[in-house]
């Protein structure tokens, strides 16, 4: 198999629906997964309509090879995997990329310094130092050369860094400017907690940090570079999201659901129905 051009190569590439939503600025979606390692879990996220999954290794006890085999299967499907690392090193950003993942997510992201690790180790040279390989699962293991790859890959891979202190809300202009960062994801949770208000999402200084770091995802939006902003927690408060999605024009992808949360409450949901039939029986 021989690649002439750079676009004869790039027709084996899979599409990223999470990149493709965001540069028309519409808003992309994700369930998480943190429970269930089959891959049959990836086939009702497509059903149900989510343009992503994300595969999270922050808060779940997941290894690579579980990771790498969902991120594979989602590709197959036509969902964006995205990989939510538990740390801004090389080893977990590069061998999740490498199995196949489109998109990263690092969390804990408190400085311009700390972003421009993870565009070094998540981009090729020039502007990153991700090691090169061949046959990836986002080029449907075709044996494409370097030299068309490493542009190819690029483009198909979103950079993402979590916002989740009041120490990143101070230095998110500075986050924002980094070349290769594509997504500031808001991790409301965290955000809250280092605020002293856990989980008090309604609280005026949450829409703040929202009007804060998207003011600076526009301010780093230049030079034909564009930068969103994301939801992270809000599932259950898709009002938030509504609201700040109107509000700010390039807040476009939300975290929206887990498989954890979705089955607890149909598993409660189910207990409480037939806890009723029992009471109605004995009442009879």
């Amino acid at each position: 198999m021989s690649f002439p051009t750079i676009e004869s190569a790039r027709k084996f590439a899979t599409p990223n629906p999470l990149k493709e939503k965001l540069d028309a600025g519409v808003l992309a979606h994700a369930l998480s997964i943190k429970i269930v390692r089959s891959v049959e879990v990836l086939g009702f996220a497509k059903a149900a309509g989510y343009d992503a999954v994300l595969i999270d290794l922050e808060h779940s006890p997941f290894g690579l090879e579980t990771t790498n085999q969902l991120s594979c299967a989602a590709l197959n499907l036509g969902l964006t995997p995205i990989v939510r690392v538990p740390a801004n090193t090389s080893d977990w950003i590069l061998r999740t990329l490498d199995g196949g993942a489109q998109a990263i997510i690092v969390p804990h992201v408190n400085s311009a310094a700390e972003a421009a690790n993870v565009v070094k180790y998540a981009r090729f040279a020039p502007l990153g130092e991700r090691s090169a390989t061949g046959t990836m699962p986002m080029l449907r293991y075709a044996n494409v050369p370097a030299k068309f790859a490493n542009p190819i890959c690029y483009d198909l891979v979103t950079v993402i860094c979590m916002i989740e202190t009041v120490r990143a809300l101070e230095d998110v202009d500075s986050i924002a400017a980094v070349e290769g960062v594509d997504v500031l994801l808001i991790g409301r949770g965290d955000l809250t907690s280092d605020m002293g208000i856990p989980g008090d999402f309604s609280n005026p200084r949450i829409e703040e940090a929202f009007d804060r770091v998207s003011a600076a995802a526009q301010k780093g939006s230049v030079n034909g570079r564009k930068v969103s902003v994301g939801f992270g927690g809000l599932h259950n408060r898709l009002d938030l999201v509504e609201k700040f999605a109107k509000k700010n024009g390039n807040a476009r992808f939300v975290m929206a659901g887990a498989d954890n949360t979705f089955l607890l409450q149909a598993i409660v949901d189910g207990g409480s129905a037939i806890q009723k039939v029992e009471a109605s029986i004995k009442n009879a």
